[in-house]
């Protein structure tokens, strides 16, 4: 559009056509959305078919792959037709057997790759619609998925012992118990010496948006050895902290300290922390605004009656997690997605 073309515009053309482009987008993801739930209700009905004939006119397996060549034949346009495809969707309808439980669970939801990653990765109806419920929620990518179904975020998340219930008010100490969770698996950590805290400090922050990741949504990070500052007015000396990682919860508007202890915990490590929660509490946070601020203190090996102890022992909201990476031979243990298809698919064949 030229400058003179520009002169002329009426007043109010830039803010309807500002709108005018977000209705567009709007319609398309709608349009998009309604698109993603017709396939998978097409999906779910095929492998609705498909499931109701071995069972009652007994197909074997093949059947599926003589289908699955078939619908690529008449359909070469198309992807999604292929033989393992098709047994996703006959599990799919095994898992949810009505359309109504997989569109309200699933289907109009989630993209089918989302899908087959809940089909793989979990082994109960019920892990299976609390992934994809916090999935359609948080709008999870498929790679960010398969991470939290890896760590195992549902048995994890809110299991770490606090003292939130004693040092915050009811409702805030369930907020903050969502916060934390039971051990923090961090991936990157699995070729790190751990000879001291800076070393594991230092490959979490060389992979921060992996850290991040761990940490949950919407915490965002303020910083790392920030440095905090008590200054006596008697004296005129300053006593200097520095918080190894400071978070900030933009969903509760609240500061999370972290302290980072290599080694098995030591109630003097709460003491520590709570005195940083403390300061940080003072000195950033803004009554009016934010939630109290809380800590959680990172070890790698805890004793729970001495955790308990003493949390018991200290005013500040605070809590403690172990935290590992996994070691390579465990990695190397776990069966890929392709060797766990491959033993599905032996078994299907195996059918009558």
């Amino acid at each position: 559009m030229t400058s003179a073309s520009r002169d002329l515009e009426p007043d109010g053309y830039a803010e309807l056509l500002t709108e005018l482009k977000d209705r567009v987008r709007a319609t398309q993801f709608r349009a998009a959305r309604a698109a993603n739930t017709e396939v998978l209700r097409l999906y779910w009905s095929i492998g609705r078919g498909i499931l109701d004939r071995q069972e009652t006119a007994r197909w074997g397996a093949k059947v599926v792959t003589r289908l699955a060549a078939d619908l690529q034949r008449e359909f070469p346009d198309q992807t999604g037709w292929s033989r393992s495809n098709l047994l996703y969707m006959r599990r799919a309808a095994e898992v949810w057997p009505t359309e109504d439980e997989f569109v309200h669970h699933v289907g109009g939801r989630l993209p089918w790759r989302h899908v087959t990653v809940l089909l793989d990765r979990l082994d109960t109806r019920e892990d299976r619609d609390w992934y994809a419920a916090l999935a359609a929620q948080e709008g999870w990518s498929r790679n960010v998925l398969e991470h939290h179904i890896k760590v195992g975020l549902r048995q994890a998340q809110g299991a770490a012992p606090t003292n939130f219930s004693r040092a915050l008010e009811a409702t805030d100490s369930d907020l903050a118990q969502q916060l934390v969770k039971d051990p923090y698996v961090f991936e990157h950590l699995a070729l790190v010496k751990r000879r001291d805290e800076r070393a594991v400090e230092q490959a979490l922050m060389d992979r921060l948006q992996d850290t991040m990741l761990e940490f949950g949504r919407g915490m965002a990070f303020v910083g790392r050895q920030v440095r905090l500052t008590v200054p006596d007015d008697r004296t005129n000396e300053v006593d200097e902290f520095y918080v190894d990682l400071l978070f900030f919860s933009a969903d509760q508007l609240r500061y999370v300290v972290v302290e980072l202890k290599v080694g098995k915990f030591e109630p003097a490590h709460l003491g520590q922390l709570g005195t940083y929660v403390a300061i940080v509490d003072d000195q950033y946070r803004r009554p009016a605004i934010h939630a109290p601020t809380v800590g959680i203190l990172l070890c790698t090996g805890k004793s729970g009656p001495t955790v308990r102890y003493a949390l018991a022992s200290t005013s500040a909201p605070l809590a403690v997690a172990d935290y590992y990476g996994l070691p390579d031979d465990a990695r190397q243990a776990l069966p890929t997605a392709e060797e766990l298809q491959a033993v599905i698919t032996d078994e299907l064949d195996q059918q009558p």
